[in-house]
Order: structure tokens, then sequence, then C-alpha cells
């Protein structure tokens, strides 16, 4: 999977609250919250390290990304992997749009590109924050 990529040293539970910070500064609200490591123990009773999916969503990419193609809908919203990967460290992946969007697709517009490429530049500017 295609992913914008940054290792927080930080515990878990900080570098979340880092990431929803950074993730607002671009207008990025979370929708949608899974909690894996939680999920697994509960229902399969398993023991894992902290997982976290955040579903963040941009209001003013959304309308854009729905009023060009409303099966759109199927991508949003954009997701935002955390792990805990020991030693006080967090992995940070933020999914590509651009790999979501289909760019090898021949039907898609220039809009649709112009499109995906404005999520990733501000999902971009998201892991800049964070790795600095």
């Amino acid at each position: 999977m295609d992913a914008i990529e940054v290792t927080l040293t930080q515990p878990f539970a900080e570098a979340e609250a880092e990431v929803r910070r950074a993730l607002a500064t671009e207008g990025f609200g979370v929708l949608s919250e899974i909690d894996v490591a939680a999920t697994f123990k509960s229902k399969l009773d398993l023991e894992r390290p902290a997982l976290k999916i955040l579903g963040a969503c941009n209001p003013v990419f959304a309308h854009r990304g729905l009023s060009a193609d409303p099966s759109l809908a199927l991508v949003l919203p954009c997701n935002v992997a955390l792990e805990d990967v020991g030693e006080g460290r967090t992995r940070v992946a933020l999914a590509d749009p651009r790999a979501m969007f289909a760019l090898g697709d021949p039907d898609r517009t220039s809009q649709d590109l112009a499109l995906a490429d404005d999520v990733y530049a501000a999902l971009r500017r998201v892991a800049d924050r964070l790795g600095a």
C-alpha cells in the first residue's frame, strides 16, 4: 500500500494526540476510529501492540471529490494508521490518496488528479509537521 510514513519518538497516546493536532491544522477531522488492538483482544483474546486506524476527512476536499464523482465515497475517509513499534516509538502511516484515486485509471479526469494531488500535499504537510 502506498503511504506517507513517519516514526515518532513518542509513546502511542502522545503520538495520537500529536497526529490529531496535525490533521486539524490541515482541516482534517477524525470521523471514525478503530482500535484494532482492543478489537483483537475482545473478539479473539489476542494481545498485540497498540494499533489504531483513524478515518480523517477534510470536508472541503470531500465536497470537491463527491461533487465530481459520488463513487469517491468508496475511498473516504482517508485512513491514518498509528502503531506502537516499541521503545516509546509510534509509526504513523497516512494512505496516499493518489493511489486511492486509481491514478492509472484512464477514466479519471484532470479534476480528479488535481484533487488527489491537493489531498496528498495536505497529508504530506501533516507528516512533515509530525517529523519536525
